[in-house]
């Protein structure tokens, strides 16, 4: 039987009323759960706190409130019995958003867990690479979180967006300010850094290094975890919002690096400089490892990349700045005393030493900022001897303007055996300092550290014969027999040459220094292998041919072991007396 149009529009209209009536059932019955809820804190107890209780796992009374409030903003959607009561659902729904809207405050506010200042190091010093699970920071408990999220969720399906987020962002800048205060974090102006002394904008920088690892080790990584817990079902807001309070805190740390790397060059800020290139580096993941929306994080990375490159470009110089420290050092006409490791070699090799514990980073500051064409890349036919990297051909071309102000240096010295010992002690120095770092060692690299041994061997070489082969002459057995006969007097003038050249040996080189134990120990071994032997054989081939001369130790004043003795008295840098070396 088919329906007449009239009777169709009948059941139509019993139908709508049917639902009307149920949504406003619904209405009134979800209206009066909400109401019964917030009356429990009207009159500003949840305000002024007087109600409050500790934030646990959520009650089922809670949760049921929370669900109520959704289903409410979703009924809103359809058309209500009356006007008067869609009002009211509108009324109830808007002071249900400012409850939320404080109860998300209040929880944000006092629910915070102890500070990052309990998981970082109490003596001030680098972080490790990775907290231990245990000391990870987490700004909230889990139940918390959980209790955070179904307000977002509810306070975002009612169409609230913007008062959530307003209250969850301005409550955790709040806290994140705070945090940064404990670390003793303070905002320095720019033309107060220009205005600092380096000893002060030196522990400034240690702080900020500290801050900023703190920042990119646990403060972001949690606050970026926190907001995607809490707006789980929002990714691109919790996005916005840790992006947000990433740019302001980024931003500040960056006006700091800026600051300092406009600050005059000096030798001695290189490695706070570094540590700081290092710092900005790692803050680009820390910051966008998804956290990030896209065009945010192109910004916040560019500005970050920009500072990075000033600290960067400005390391560089302040490095390639050690070649013109050495040349100017050239003009130093005072020899060390006792042919001792110059100031220069101690400065300039552990300069390069601390700066090859940098490989890594001076290596990418040299490949994205140096001239190829400004560093000389090695000056060897043999190009597996040439250095693999404009930094490690940067070193090379430092030690090659140390060896030559070294051999300048040398020459201020009247002695030529000095000139030796001098040369000998800085190569020696400078070998054991590449043997005792492996990063220089490799920057070095093998061939090298081969070659400045063959020339520091051969220093000894020449040092040992520019003293001791005059020595040898004088106990050659030549000139000494006359007709088969040895003539006495030139035998007691050798004796008495050999004495006094002993003495003059012991006098002056005694006073030269060798503090290098092993090259000390080396140097007497090879002097006592050609000296000693040599002069047994000769006591033992001529002496008694003086016996029975008047005051024969006059020409024969030491015996072998004498002569042992003096050796050892040898690159001690002070002088030891006739008199105590007779006595032994």
């Amino acid at each position: 039987m088919v329906k007449s149009s009239s009777e169709e529009t009948e059941n139509n209209n019993n139908n709508n009323e049917d639902r009307s009536k149920e949504v406003g059932d619904n209405v009134q019955h979800l209206t009066k759960i909400i109401e019964s809820r917030i009356a429990k804190y009207d009159n500003g107890n949840l305000s002024s706190g007087e109600s409050r209780t500790k934030i646990g796992k959520m009650t089922e009374e809670e949760s049921f409130f929370y669900e109520a409030v959704t289903r409410l903003s979703k009924l809103t959607e359809f058309p209500s019995a009356s006007s008067s009561s869609n009002q009211q659902t509108s009324s109830v729904l808007q002071r249900a958003m400012v409850f939320l809207e404080e109860e998300f405050r209040i929880i944000l506010e006092d629910s915070v867990q102890d500070d990052v200042a309990a998981v970082k190091r109490d003596d001030g010093g680098a972080l490790e690479e990775s907290p231990p699970p245990e000391e990870e920071y987490q700004p909230y408990p889990p139940d918390v979180v959980t209790r955070m999220n179904r307000i977002a969720n509810v306070m975002l399906s009612a169409g609230y967006e913007t008062e959530c987020c307003q209250v969850y962002s301005i409550c955790r800048r709040n806290d994140f300010s705070k945090q940064m205060k404990k670390l003793e974090h303070e905002k320095i102006h720019t033309e107060d850094i220009q205005k600092t002394n380096w000893d002060s904008l030196e522990e400034e920088i240690t702080k900020w290094v500290r801050v900023a690892k703190i920042c990119s080790k646990i403060l972001f990584p949690a606050e970026r975890d926190l907001a995607e817990a809490v707006f789980s079902d929002h990714p691109m807001i919790s996005r916005s919002l840790f992006s947000n309070l990433a740019r302001a805190v980024v931003i500040q740390l960056l006006d700091f690096a800026d600051a300092v790397a406009k600050t005059k060059r000096a030798a001695e800020k290189l490695f706070k400089f570094l540590h700081m290139y290092e710092t900005i580096r790692d803050l680009i993941p820390a910051i966008s490892d998804g956290g990030c929306s896209d065009d945010s994080e192109h910004e916040i990375k560019s500005e970050i990349l920009a500072v990075g490159d000033r600290i960067g470009e400005a390391s560089l110089n302040i490095f390639c700045d050690l070649e013109n420290s050495i040349k100017n050092d050239i003009a130093a006409r005072n020899p060390v005393p006792g042919g001792a490791v110059h100031p220069l070699t101690r400065y300039v090799i552990n300069y390069l030493k601390y700066a090859c514990d940098f490989k890594t980073t001076l290596e990418q500051i040299f490949h994205k900022h140096a001239n190829p064409n400004s560093v000389r890349n090695g000056e060897t036919s043999d190009t597996t001897a040439r250095p693999t990297s404009l930094f490690s051909a940067q070193v090379q071309n430092i030690m090659d303007l140390l060896d030559a102000n070294l051999e300048a240096k040398s020459k201020l010295y009247k002695d030529p055996a000095l000139r030796h010992v001098f040369l000998m002690n800085n190569g020696r120095y400078i070998l054991q300092k590449i043997k005792g770092s492996p990063e220089i060692h490799q920057v070095m690299g093998d061939k090298s550290y081969r070659k400045r041994s063959t020339v520091v061997r051969q220093f000894h070489k020449n040092y040992q014969r520019e003293t001791w082969s005059k020595v040898l002459q004088i106990l050659s057995h030549e000139g000494l027999q006359h007709n088969g006969k040895v003539a006495i007097p030139a035998l007691k003038e050798r004796f008495k040459t050999f004495s006094n050249m002993m003495d003059e040996i012991h006098k002056s080189q005694s006073t030269w220094v060798v503090n290098d134990e092993q090259l000390q120990s080396e140097l007497r071994v090879s002097i006592s292998a050609v000296v000693i032997p040599a002069y047994r054989s000769f006591v033992a081939r001529f002496k008694h041919h003086l016996d029975g001369t008047k005051h024969v130790e006059k020409y024969v004043k030491y015996q072998p072991d004498d002569i042992e003795t003096l050796i050892e008295g040898l690159f001690d840098g002070n002088h030891t007396s006739m008199s105590r070396i007779r006595k032994n």
